[in-house]
């Protein structure tokens, strides 16, 4: 009889005899953490929720963004950390100042394993971006570059220890991409070596919205069809699994804004049609450039569903990705995603002692640039937008460009009109900060985030006709725009009207500029112009000077002169509110709002 010791050392002994026999687990599974349009917001840009009925909770941080990434990678070593463009740019001082060697640095610590370039990635050219890339000083900024011997990091600029990823920019030259179409990890899985391809690209239409001197001999191509050509290329090096990054998106429609909805399948959105063309192999999709949050199933060109997420924007949001890998095949055998709210107050997430030091470090040494008050306001001026689509921070802004460019020494503008996309969240807001301005006082650092393109101003000719016409482009599909509505914001002194009913070229009504000897109406009640040869001087910044924003009709403008920076003309514009003078009230009568009246009934800027 077997005593009761030598029975359990047998069935061990049998247990141990069945594993063997059963070999490893049959599947892999690989950790993906995802973030797009995280723009340089080392800091939280404060609270957020994960739906429309949670509650607030402090979120983002690079700090924080780096205890979730350790976190993740301590429970799965077999994680990826991705980002779907618009990592750099547009980004706040304490990024922006420094030329975003804080973020590059920051992410290199983080563990970012690659980056989908992002149309904000081109705000400074390729020339800089190859920079973010490869490392070094900046050629021509040599107080604030390189300040790596103040804040811990190395002497010169360590360049990206990440990939920057870009399959659809093609070189002209050569046909090379500016960038590595893809990246590959490989993940060990008990003796084979499984392999995971992300490709990363931008969208098509970059050209349009970014400065066309920065990308000047850059080809921009097609999202779907670069992604399907790279197909064979993969299948043919052994790789199975395959993620395309992609900076272009959608947006929920509805109201109930769950991070993790899918509401109207991304209807009407560009990523939609895009995703509808991919071919069949591709098995994740993390999309961006909306600054939206979704998680969707959508279906590829062969009709199965594949899952398209994006992580809302500036740091806020981590999409959690579990990708299950056949340990035979390679093949992706299952995909599970959840957008996960970046929570500071989460007891489970330790933030990363050494990024908050850098970040703490930079924001020390801008400190006496940002914090300078530059002005004051009676009230916050958002940069929220009404049906019409006036912005009071648009207004504010056109304004403070007007002003810098109309003497005629500097131009002799006779209007000013601003983009509404470089003019950033949240506007002006009159509650003090947190490095106790007091209320209603704005800021260096404050106006800086509204307008953190370092733009210059260029003041051109256009005529009657012309200023019509680049009007009626502010609509979707009219003479040249893309699907999006543009609507600029005009300066002090203009009105007019605009009724989306009617076709593309009468939809610019009553237009009228007012100028020292009286209201000259440009534009009749019926549309039509009055005299269409009359000249304007337009105050435009160069993004737009050039053509951004597929506004072409400000290319053919005559009679350029180029200005100063939009952040100085903001500066000296806000310098007329600062104590002792009265601050800046945008209800005041003088300004002259409403400036754009809409006549339709659409109850929502489109």
């Amino acid at each position: 009889m077997l005593t009761r010791s030598r029975t359990l050392a047998a069935l061990a002994l049998l247990a141990a005899a069945t594993s063997a026999l059963a070999g490893p687990p049959a599947t892999l599974t690989v950790k993906i953490l995802s973030l797009n349009d995280f723009h340089g917001q080392l800091e939280s840009p404060g609270t957020f929720r994960a739906r429309a009925t949670d509650p607030a909770v402090p979120a983002g941080g690079a700090d924080y963004l780096a205890g979730y990434v350790t976190a993740a990678k301590a429970a799965n070593p077999h994680t990826v950390v991705v980002s779907a463009g618009d990592l750099i740019g547009a980004s706040p001082l304490v990024s922006a100042l420094f030329h975003d060697e804080p973020t590059i640095e920051v992410m290199n610590r983080i563990g970012l394993d690659f980056n989908a370039v992002g149309n904000h990635e081109f705000d400074d050219g390729k020339v800089e971006l190859r920079r973010m890339q490869r490392g070094g000083c900046h050629p021509s900024d040599t107080t604030n570059s390189c300040r790596g011997a103040e804040v811990g990091t190395p002497v010169p600029f360590e360049g990206a220890r990440f990939d920057f990823l870009a399959a659809n920019v093609v070189q002209r030259r050569n046909g090379d991409t500016l960038f590595p179409p893809y990246g590959v990890k490989t993940f060990d899985a008990g003796g084979r070596q499984l392999r995971m391809a992300f490709i990363g690209m931008t969208l098509k239409d970059t050209p349009q919205i970014v400065s066309p001197s920065g990308i000047k001999g850059l080809a921009f191509m097609d999202e779907a069809q670069t992604v399907n050509a790279l197909v064979p290329r993969l299948r043919a090096a052994g790789i199975e699994a395959i993620v395309v990054m992609i900076h272009q998106g959608g947006v929920q429609t509805g109201t109930t804004a769950d991070i993790n909805g899918c509401e109207g399948g991304l209807e009407g959105s560009p990523i939609k049609p895009i995703v509808a063309a991919l071919d069949g192999a591709v098995d994740l999709v993390l999309t961006g450039h909306t600054h939206a949050a979704y998680n969707c199933q959508l279906p590829l060109a062969s009709g199965r569903l594949v899952t398209v997420t994006s992580a809302n924007a500036i740091g806020r949001v981590l999409t959690d990705i579990d990708v299950t890998l056949d340990r035979r095949s390679g093949d992706v055998t299952a995909v599970s995603a959840v957008n996960k709210v970046v929570d500071r107050s989460n007891p489970a997430i330790v933030p990363s002692a050494q990024v908050a030091a850098i970040t703490s470090a930079y924001k020390t040494i801008a400190a006496p640039v940002a914090n300078q008050v530059i002005g004051a306001i009676t009230r916050d001026v958002p940069n929220t937008k009404d049906a019409a689509c006036n912005m009071p921070a648009g207004d504010l802004v056109a304004d403070a460009q007007l002003a810098a460019t109309a003497p005629a020494d500097r131009g002799g503008a006779q209007l000013a009109l601003m983009n509404p996309g470089g003019v950033r969240s949240p506007g002006f807001l009159f509650a003090g900060s947190g490095v106790g301005e007091g209320d209603g006082n704005v800021t260096y650092g404050e106006a800086f985030t509204v307008q953190p393109f370092g733009n210059s101003l260029v003041t051109l000719t256009l005529s009657s006709q012309q200023l019509k016409d680049v009007l009626e482009q502010q609509f979707p599909n009219c003479f040249g725009q893309t699907s999006f509505a543009r609507v600029m914001l005009p300066s002090q002194g203009v009105r007019y009207e605009w009724d989306h009913a009617q076709v593309c070229g009468g939809k610019v009504r009553n237009l009228s500029v007012q100028l020292p000897e009286g209201t000259v109406t440009v534009v009749d009640a019926a549309g039509t112009v009055l005299e269409p040869t009359r000249p304007w001087r337009v105050t435009v910044n160069n993004f737009m000077a050039d053509g951004g924003d597929a506004f072409t009709v400000f290319k053919g403008g005559s009679n350029r002169l180029g200005g100063g920076q939009d952040i100085d003309a903001l500066v000296s514009y806000m310098a007329r509110f600062k104590a002792p003078n009265p601050p800046y009230d945008p209800a005041a009568a003088n300004l002259g709002k409403p400036r754009i009246v809409r006549l339709d009934a659409g109850t929502s800027c489109p």
